[in-house]
């Protein structure tokens, strides 16, 4: 019986550990796909040729979604 209660405060400490890591995991990452379109941004203000910027544009819609995804 004691292992029983053992067992299961185990998993209540272990379901209520994981959601807060977890979203500590997705902010990080959310700040990481914000840090990285702010990067885009800045090197599409400095000029950039005519591939680069569809390489960029893409680039740039690809972490916009991801961002939309993660950032909620």
């Amino acid at each position: 019986m004691e292992t029983l209660k053992s067992c299961l405060t185990a998993i209540v400490l272990a379901a209520g550990i994981a959601p807060a890591a977890q979203g500590d995991t997705d902010r990080e990452a959310c700040e990481k796909v914000k840090r990285q379109i702010r990067e885009i941004e800045a090197r599409m203000r400095n000029g950039y040729t005519a591939a680069q910027g569809i390489r960029l544009e893409e680039r740039l819609r690809k972490l916009k979604e991801k961002r939309y995804r993660l950032c909620r």
